[in-house]
């Protein structure tokens, strides 16, 4: 073999003579270059010299040495290791073409597309056509293959720099031009791997050729890097040449490789270094989420459960409206954070769960169970409290009705008694004929008819006080002082009335029989007038209805009192014909009539008016019950209104809590799949929201118009609410659950046909249908995948599915189960070697290597939790990383 081909890598021989005999045959167009063209002429040849040195030969022209192709399959042969196929030796224009091809045909084998590169152009000896084949070269064999963190390539490279010389001033790293100009960021990517190389302390920002210089001097002395730049076509470029810079630090990325074994343990710890302060941010977040819901439940009960009543209806709708407040705006966004709460904590468990560490235990009294505990206990509350309103305001409603009720009769009674007592106590009969004695005798007697008939109202009256009394009516004292003088007063008018008559039969026998027809108009007038006092009582009288029927049966009781109307009148006539009789009698005698009737007070012009009255307050009345039939109509038509959405809604919300249930099991397609349908069941639902406003809209308009019952429909309000927020709930958590089940897949590297299989199976074995299985179907379902099952080791399997002992097994608990074996996890063991290579193999680790290896986020985090290191070989500093790894997964340090 011989010197030339011992030089060759992959020991394949290069015959460097095949290649080269014919160079100085070609004919060389020198061409005046641009700027970025010199810079990667200059870089360019000397990478290509790089490699070609390894076969003994170099190229002085970019353009013109590589023309007839031997050079240019030489360089390829030395990059890739492999050999080509023989190149033609003869000197014409298509031998050249053909060697090109050679080259570009191999090029194109490692899968690289060359896009407007032919033969013809190299061979012609283009520049740019010539460096961009080149720089093709240099992206497939020098920088595609670098993987920093998931990136490659040019990001990748890009990366790599960032990492490197993340720790130096003066230097930001984000491109591959201007970012470079001043030479610190070469000198840092040196100093970073040999520091006795540079004093970088001593270089200076505003020196940037002296930086370039330093930088390609020590490199191509010390790290068998070419100089491939010049210091001064980079300062004084105001962006220096993309491609050439990244040739040049590609090379700089090469010589370094070996170095990589810290950076990846370094890469590492700050993965798992960031697990854990997200999952440690998670944690605060939920107490803080946590502590804050509490608080507001905990301020929000005692208001929720105040019964203190109110004294008018005012104040109780003041009361409603607040209550209507909370409902509408201080409660939704509480639901909304008791949702997001349960989410973020089985997140949270999936995480820690992943990434092998501890579950998450809440300060005492935050769990789930606490806080879904506590959102129970106020829903509850609040039940009550509505109810309480509602019942409250009918009691109220009530008590008004009745006040004014006892006001008016308690008036119309007062104003009848008015001198009562002072004309029973007369004793006008003394000095009277007896004709005046028999007089008074029938007109006393016309008082008894007529305190007989008020009996009732007196009743009555004390019937609406007890009333109000067993309502608690706020001013039921003075109810009770005024209903007790009516009674006290009735007591004593009727012993007044005994008296009287007492007096008056005892006086009887010495008077005569009066005019009979004076007798008849008192007796005749005086029954008709307490009815027709009765009438005009019952049409002012005031009502409360809250149906149409309640108020057609009074519309119905209206009309039949107007059927008695004609017969009244009759009645009226006839008696005011009786004070026609007498006044015909009076004219046709000659009678001078002393005074009125001596035995009533009553006139036959009383008797006119009071029917006067009469016929004008049943117009009144007929218009007052039609108007209320309107209302009633109204109330009739919101309830109908209300019931026709709610009809819809409810079974609505019923529908699509069954549809979520079909989803959450469905193992038919991918979990992405499921989470699409997920995500336009949970978009369905966020635009049906309209409808609930509508209804909680012509809910309002009902309680406005104080309607509490509706026959038309069984769902109320609160069960449409209840759903909703069920509903919004379900999906919300559904949808976290098969994020959790993807997280598991990706994680555990779990495929979608075994995902399928999975849920086949734990649907199969899922008798309830319900996504939980009970130990003995979970069982079976082992059984039938192949598990050789004794009662011990049952029992440690259940332990690691269902830890908290509820009996029952998930789909996510199955999962992790079927996957835990398998997966690919961090643990402490790991951790504890990558520190140990950042360490130099000690047992213990300084704080300057972790602020030099580490990110400075991720090493003050490492100093402000790492302990004292106190073994035999400690140094001052030392910081013990074994006890640091092992409580990042909740291990002893045994």
């Amino acid at each position: 073999m011989s010197a030339l081909e011992s030089q060759a890598p992959f020991g394949l021989p290069y015959v460097a003579d095949d290649y080269m005999q014919q160079e100085e045959d070609w004919d060389r167009d020198l061409l005046l270059d641009p700027a970025w063209e010199k810079q990667q002429r200059k870089t360019f040849t000397a990478w290509c010299n790089s490699h070609l040195r390894k076969a003994g030969t170099q190229i002085e022209n970019i353009e013109e040495d590589f023309r007839n192709g031997l050079k240019l399959m030489l360089l390829l042969e030395v990059i890739s290791g492999e050999r080509l196929p023989k190149p033609d030796k003869g000197k014409m224009r298509f031998h050249k073409i053909a060697n090109v091809n050679k080259a570009l045909d191999f090029i194109a084998s490692k899968g690289v597309k060359l896009v407007s590169i032919g033969a013809e152009e190299i061979v012609d000896g283009n520049l740019k056509m010539t460096l961009g084949m080149i720089w093709t070269i240099i992206l497939r064999f020098a920088i595609q293959d670098i993987s920093v963190e998931e990136t490659s390539a040019k990001e990748g490279l890009l990366l790599w720099c960032q990492r490197k010389t993340a720790p130096y001033r003066n230097v930001n790293v984000q491109n591959f031009h201007i970012s470079w100009k001043d030479g610190l960021a070469l000198c840092a990517l040196i100093h970073r791997h040999r520091p006795d190389l540079i004093d970088y302390a001593k270089l200076r920002k505003d020196d940037p050729i002296g930086n370039l210089n330093t930088a390609f001097e020590v490199a191509e002395k010390y790290l068998d890097i070419p100089k491939m730049l010049d210091a001064e076509d980079i300062v004084n470029t105001p962006k220096p040449d993309e491609k050439a810079i990244m040739t040049y630090v590609s090379c700089f990325y090469h010589a370094f490789a070996g170095a990589e074994q810290a950076e990846t343990a370094a890469n590492r710890i700050c993965k798992v270094l960031a697990v854990n302060q997200e999952n440690e941010k998670l944690m605060e977040e939920y107490e803080k989420l946590a502590s804050e819901l509490l608080e507001w439940i905990r301020r929000t009960v005692p208001w929720l459960e105040n019964r203190a009543p109110e004294t008018s209806m005012a104040a109780m709708q003041r009361k409603l409206e607040d209550f209507r407040d909370y409902r509408r705006v201080h409660k939704p966004p509480r639901v909304q954070e008791k949702c997001q709460l349960e989410i973020n904590f089985n997140t949270l468990q999936t995480k820690l769960r992943l990434s092998n560490r501890p579950a998450f235990m809440p300060s005492e009294g935050k769990m789930v169970s606490d806080i879904a505990n506590a959102w129970k206990g106020l829903e509850q509350v609040e039940k009550g409290y509505e109810e309480w309103l509602l019942t409250e305001i009918r009691r109220l409603q009530r008590l008004d009705h009745l006040a004014e009720k006892f006001k008016h009769k308690a008036t119309l009674h007062e104003s009848w008694t008015r001198g009562k007592e002072e004309l029973l106590s007369q004793r006008d009969y003394e000095a009277a004929s007896l004709t005046e004695v028999r007089a008074l005798l029938r007109r006393h007697e016309a008082f008894e008819s007529d305190l007989a008939a008020h009996q009732d109202r007196v009743e009555q009256i004390a019937a609406i006080a007890q009333e109000l009394n067993e309502l608690d009516y706020h001013d039921a004292a003075t109810v009770n002082a005024r209903c007790q003088v009516i009674c006290d007063q009735w007591d004593t008018l009727g012993t007044l009335t005994q008296k009287r008559r007492d007096a008056l039969e005892r006086t009887e026998k010495l008077l005569e029989t009066i005019d009979q027809l004076y007798l008849e108009f008192a007796k005749r007038a005086a029954p008709f007038n307490n009815w027709m006092d009765g009438a005009v009582e019952d049409l002012q009288d005031m009502f409360i209805v809250h149906s149409i029927e309640e108020i057609q049966s009074l519309i119905t009781a209206h009309e039949q009192f107007k059927a008695t109307l004609p017969e009244a009148d009759r009645e009226r006539m006839a008696i005011v014909g009786i004070y026609g009789e007498i006044q015909k009698i009076a004219q046709t005698y000659g009678i001078k009539l002393s005074g009125g009737n001596p035995y009533t007070s009553l006139t036959h012009l009383d008797i006119t008016s009071k029917w006067d009255m009469v016929k004008q307050l049943v117009p009144h009345r007929d218009q007052t019950l039609q108007e209320e039939l309107s209302r009633q109509q109204s109330n009739e038509r919101l309830r109908r209104q209300f019931a026709a959405q709610a009809n819809i809604i409810g079974p609505w919300i019923q529908t699509k809590m069954e549809e979520l249930g079909r989803v959450s099991v469905d193992a038919s397609g991918s979990l992405e799949d499921q989470m699409s349908r997920l995500k336009q069941h949970e978009q369905n639902i966020i635009n049906y929201k309209s409808n609930i406003d509508k209804l909680e809209g012509d809910h309002q308009l009902i309680q406005e118009a104080l309607v509490f019952d509706n026959r038309h429909t069984n769902y109320t309000m609160e069960h449409i609410r209840v759903g909703w927020e069920q509903l919004l709930t379900t999906v919300a958590r559904t949808i976290n659950e098969v994020e959790n089940q993807i997280l598991t897949r990706d994680a555990k590297g779990i495929s979608q046909e075994q995902m399928n299989e999975f849920r086949a199976s734990f649907n199969h074995f899922d008798r309830k249908r319900n996504g939980m299985m009970d130990p003995d179907d979970f069982r079976a379902c082992l059984i039938s995948m192949g598990y050789d099952l004794g009662e011990v080791e049952f029992a440690r399997i259940m332990m690691l599915v269902d830890p908290n002992n509820t009996g029952v097994v998930t789909f996510q608990a199955f999962i992790d189960f079927m996957t835990r074996e398998t997966a690919e996890t961090d643990t402490a063991e790991q951790v504890i070697a990558s520190f140990k290579i950042l360490a130099g193999d000690k047992n213990y680790i300084t704080v300057e290597e972790l602020r030099r290896e580490l990110p400075a986020e991720q090493a003050e985090y490492c100093i402000s939790r790492m302990v004292k290191y106190v073994g035999a070989d400690a140094v001052a500093g030392a910081l013990d990383y074994v006890s640091f790894s092992n409580a990042l997964y909740g291990e002893s340090d045994l």
